[in-house]
């Protein structure tokens, strides 16, 4: 094996790391990566964007279950078989066959739907001051369009948030501690999207669940039940935990720099996508994008050998001084280039026109409605791994209106 460069290394395992420390921010001035408990990561925005672009790293996360243990089980069959992780012609048919249910012509319609949600909620506790923002604005708010992008009933959306947050636990660095509920959650998720397919085949709708439910039956590149199941299962778990984390994120984001808060409420019309893409950019939900080398190649003085796991932190790309101005400060006026919070390649985030869409119309309506906006000390989060966000997120602020 050839001679590595000494690199520092990250305990990425420990639910005290944060990507956001002096430690990190020290290793990255360091060297463009560093070591792992799961491979390398990769730290700078130079090296993140040409590895993006290899044609010689593939999808990356098929072995997390295995490295925290869970070689079997519910969970960990669902996963293997998902777009996530699936590659080759196997994962192109299937996303040709998904992606015109999420093309911002099939989107664009739903915004109304989207900003009545957000004023509803909003007006459920704008008189007190204060809420609890994770419970009371993000999860039903991200629940709740998953239920009408999918055609759910919205009565459902507690017993499918909480499932989708339990099967979210996957994808922690907890893992193991929670297997059984992840199982579990799988397991009950299977049965309700066999419901909602046999629902569509008796009384199709024009919802993107009848969507997928035609495209299986139209021709010879169909999705078999299988596929469909899994695919539903993963829209139903990603639809909402991105979106319900990323509005925390985006939250405490810009409760660090109301200049900004204060800009996007004077009109959020011009400002809406800035801000989106400003908190994706420095607080992401995922933290990395895991890519696997295809083969043995020569990176720089490293060499990547066959079956190197590479993380690409996307909050220290996205915040590398060497590519950005002032790149911990967001500021919505600015010409960025683009982060790689929803990936990049082949495996680019399918519901990325949603989660904009949506993310959007929530920022917005929060902006011209709370000002002061503050969040509490004891706000709770998931650890920094893979994907995170806030588990409680106090917030206090003054109204608008």
């Amino acid at each position: 094996m050839a001679t590595q460069p000494t690199t520092l290394h990250l305990d990425i395992s420990n639910a005290y790391f944060r990507m956001d420390s002096e430690e990190v921010r020290k290793t990255r001035d360091a060297h463009w990566y560093a070591r792992t408990n799961w491979g390398i990561a990769v730290l700078r925005y130079e090296d993140s964007s040409a590895l993006l672009k290899s044609p010689l790293l593939t999808q990356g996360s098929a072995k997390w279950p295995a490295q925290h243990g869970v070689v079997e089980g519910h969970f960990d069959e669902w996963w293997q078989k998902t777009l996530l992780v699936l590659e080759g012609g196997e994962h192109n048919r299937i996303r040709r066959l998904v992606n015109p249910a999420f093309s911002p012509r099939r989107i664009a319609p739903l915004h109304a739907k989207f900003q009545d949600l957000a004023d509803g909620l909003v007006d459920e506790w704008i008189e007190d001051g204060r809420t609890e923002f994770a419970s009371r604005f993000a999860a039903p708010y991200a629940t709740r369009i998953l239920c009408v992008l999918l055609g759910i009933d919205e009565n459902d959306w507690k017993k499918i948030h909480e499932l989708a947050s339990t099967i979210g636990l996957g994808l922690g660095i907890t893992i193991q501690e929670n297997i059984a509920r992840i199982d579990q959650a799988i397991v009950e998720l299977t049965a309700y999207a066999e419901s909602l397919v046999r629902s569509r085949r008796e009384s199709p709708k024009g919802d993107i669940l009848s969507t997928l439910v035609d495209a299986r039956d139209e021709d010879a590149g169909k999705l078999s039940d299988k596929e469909l199941i899994n695919l539903i299962i993963l829209l139903i778990f990603a639809g909402i935990d991105t979106t319900r984390n990323q509005l925390a994120l985006s939250v405490e984001a810009f409760s660090k720099q109301p200049d900004q808060w204060e800009k996007l409420a004077s009109d959020p019309e011009r400002y809406s996508a800035a801000a989106v893409e400003e908190a994706l950019r420095v607080n992401p939900i995922g933290r990395w994008i895991s890519r696997e080398a295809a083969e043995t190649f020569q990176y720089k003085e490293r060499t990547i050998e066959k079956g190197t796991t590479l993380h690409l932190f996307t909050m220290t790309s996205a915040t590398d001084p060497a590519a950005f101005d002032d790149p911990d400060r967001i500021d919505l006026d600015a010409e960025r280039s683009p982060h790689f919070a929803f990936g990049g390649g082949l495996h680019h985030c399918l519901g990325h026109f949603v989660a904009r869409a949506d993310i959007g119309v929530a920022l917005s309506t929060l902006a011209t409605r709370l000002t002061d906006l503050r969040v509490g000390e004891d706000a709770e989060w998931l650890p920094d791994s893979g994907n995170t966000g806030a588990v409680v997120l106090p917030i206090t602020f003054t109204s608008r209106s």
